[in-house]
């Protein structure tokens, strides 16, 4: 029970970080209309843990994130989030989806927060698949792109 009620704390405080000075705005806000970029983000696993020692938050089964403000969805088997290294590492069976139909397909995918930057690994003997969609009146956004 003590690990769950830290687990949920920990995750509070996630997203509580992620959202900021937003959050009254959020309350207020209509829910009409285009969302707003608040970093607000849904994880949904079969388990979740945090270590508030190492500050390590593990989603194990089944794991599926949205960010809806990104257009964005995520699912994998595995996800850690380093909250020291502003890491992500999303791993097994990989799917990242973006809301223009570009995909991201593959064995592991780390996503570094600072700098927005992902590395997305095949599994072995495998390869990594990604489609864009690339239209002439917008700037490209990769799958990677959060």
């Amino acid at each position: 029970m003590t690990l769950l009620r830290s687990s949920v704390i920990w995750w509070a405080g996630l997203l509580l970080s992620l959202v900021g000075p937003s959050l009254a705005q959020e309350f207020v806000t209509p829910l009409e209309g285009p969302p707003s970029d608040d970093g607000l983000i849904t994880i949904e696993s079969d388990s979740q843990t945090a270590d508030n020692v190492t500050g390590v938050v593990t989603a194990i089964g089944n794991v599926r994130i949205v960010y809806p403000s990104r257009g964005t969805v995520a699912t994998s088997r595995q996800a850690q989030y380093f909250s020291r290294e502003g890491r992500l590492v999303l791993s097994g069976d990989v799917d990242v989806v973006q809301e223009d139909g570009s995909t991201l397909r593959a064995e592991r995918v780390t996503y570094n927060l600072e700098d927005e930057r992902a590395v997305a690994v095949p599994s072995s003997g495998g390869q990594v698949r990604s489609t864009m969609i690339l239209r002439p009146d917008q700037p490209a956004q990769t799958p990677l792109t959060p």
